[in-house]
């Protein structure tokens, strides 16, 4: 199967609770499904955990109490994985991705964008999602020992210019006025895109 080469490619990262699936599923809306995917690096490494331990691989994608149990186990899991492969969730999370945008909603270690970095440098750009922890508590967020201060929720809390920061706090800026640019520079990827496959035909 012939490699996908996107467009651009948006990796988000943010704290729990911050909002991250929300903001990266309104960027989807309003690029389309034709344009852009959402990629979890979580979902791969969920259903590989899920297999390997007779457990429900669609309540560990949920964000009920469920996952939680199951969250700090599940992390000391996939750290001894990215050990052994740091690439390993990136290339599995990718093989079905065809749109010229992709958006990958939990990049949560310096290794993962690195990989990034790496496979698709000039593609690759940063977002940071960013509440308050006021915000995350009024969502559901509780600081869990083993699971707030590991490398999962910490790695790239330092050490990484992000391209664009985002504040998704209720009394915050508008999200849409906040996406602004970031959109624009998306779209503009798309019919890019769109001109090259017209040519191509």
């Amino acid at each position: 199967m012939e490699k996908t080469t996107p467009k651009l490619i948006l990796l988000f990262s943010g704290k729990r609770k911050c909002g991250k699936d929300y903001v990266t599923h309104l960027i989807q809306k309003r690029l389309g499904p034709d344009a852009c995917c959402v990629l979890r690096l979580s979902a791969p490494l969920k259903l590989q955990y899920a297999q390997e331990n007779g457990l429900d691989y669609k309540q560990l994608l949920g964000s009920g109490q469920y996952k939680e149990q199951y969250r700090a186990d599940m992390i000391a899991w996939g750290e001894l994985r990215r050990k052994s492969d740091p690439g390993f969730f990136c290339r599995l999370v990718l093989k079905d991705a065809t749109q010229p945008i992709w958006i990958v909603s939990d990049t949560r270690r310096l290794s993962d964008l690195q990989w990034f970095r790496m496979e698709y440098p000039t593609q690759s750009h940063c977002v940071r999602v960013e509440a308050s922890d006021q915000t995350r508590k009024e969502r559901g967020w509780e600081f869990t020992p083993g699971v707030d201060d590991a490398e999962s929720e910490c790695g790239l809390d330092t050490g990484v210019t992000f391209d664009w920061t985002i504040r998704n706090d209720k009394d915050g800026p508008p999200l849409d006025e906040q996406l602004n640019e970031l959109l624009s520079v998306a779209l503009e990827k798309a019919a890019v895109s769109d001109m090259s496959d017209s040519h191509s035909k």
